[in-house]
């Protein structure tokens, strides 16, 4: 597996993008045009890519969320290539990039109907949290946050 730094301008975290967000689409129903808005790319500056056998199979990024933390967003990874590991690699470069970058910690949202991305959070060290921001009173919303 190589993992690769990159922004969101690259076509293969583009194309992990999509999947991604087709998945939501169903998972979040009606909810999804509300998560949709917070969700655009096009000025994500650090952002990591996946491959294996030199395709791209997974995905994640991060952005500033406040002076000292970052928000990591755009976790995906390709169905036919789960149970591998690779969502937590990707997560622990995004934190090791983060504190590379002067950050010392970092927050997330996901939702109640992605149980998968709720274990690989508290696997990877995430406390639950308070919903923050635009999903405090999001039922569907489930926020976390871990100290780099």
């Amino acid at each position: 597996m190589i993992l690769k730094r990159i922004d969101s301008s690259d076509a293969d975290f583009q194309n992990l993008v999509q999947f991604l967000d087709a998945d939501l689409a169903v998972r979040d129903g009606d909810d999804h045009a509300f998560y949709h808005q917070f969700n655009t790319i096009d000025a994500l500056k650090n952002c990591v890519v996946a491959y294996l056998d030199g395709e791209a199979v997974a995905c994640g990024a991060f952005k500033p969320f406040s002076e000292d933390s970052v928000e990591i967003k755009r976790m995906y990874t390709d169905p036919q290539k789960r149970n591998l590991g690779l969502a937590s690699k990707i997560l622990h470069e995004l934190e090791v990039w983060a504190k590379e970058s002067g950050y010392g910690k970092s927050v997330l949202e996901t939702g109640i109907k992605q149980p998968e991305a709720i274990a690989l959070y508290e696997k990877n060290g995430y406390q639950r949290i308070p919903n923050y921001g635009q999903y405090i009173g999001i039922e569907n919303s489930v926020c976390f946050e871990k100290v780099l």
